[in-house]
């Protein structure tokens, strides 16, 4: 079948449909791994839902901007060093690569939030346990998310 009868066949997405499968897929991730770095921060407290919902707001407002220019950049950096690489291995090293670069800051920010940066020894002894936490979990997603849901939202995006 040719491309442009592929083309006619494929429906159009509108602009909002896009953005709401975005918004979903990042509330969903980051929203995830903040609960779990929340809760190692501080543990389920009264105030639990507002600490994590304080983490949550930062994360989306500021780290997920950079984990999509930091895929972006990685994308392209891999096909620079390993033109021949199967495209498979560019995914993985690409979703290994982010689950620790994104936990990294996601633990972090949301350290920094509920702990603050009174000393060097507290925040990494706060932060470590959180990394470790989430890291099974972001590694997870993002493996999934590179080789899953990154080929299939491409097309839909184009669509």
């Amino acid at each position: 079948m040719s491309d442009s009868v592929t083309k006619m066949n494929t429906p159009k997405h509108p602009l909002y449909q896009k953005i709401l499968i975005l918004v979903c897929l990042i509330s969903f991730v980051v929203g995830s791994l903040t609960g779990i770095m929340t809760y190692m921060n501080v543990g389920y407290r009264e105030s639990f839902w507002l600490d994590w919902l304080s983490s949550f707001a930062i994360a989306v407002l500021l780290i997920a901007p950079i984990g999509l220019l930091f895929m972006t950049l990685m994308t392209k950096l891999l096909k620079r060093v390993l033109p021949n690489g199967h495209k498979i291995l560019h995914q993985i090293i690409t979703g290994v690569c982010m689950a620790f670069f994104m936990e990294s800051i996601l633990a972090a920010s949301t350290t920094v939030n509920l702990i603050g940066f009174t000393s060097s020894a507290a925040f990494v002894s706060a932060w470590l346990p959180a990394f470790m936490a989430a890291l099974p979990f972001g590694l997870f997603m993002a493996l999934m998310m590179s080789l899953v849901l990154k080929p299939k939202l491409e097309k839909f995006m184009v669509s």
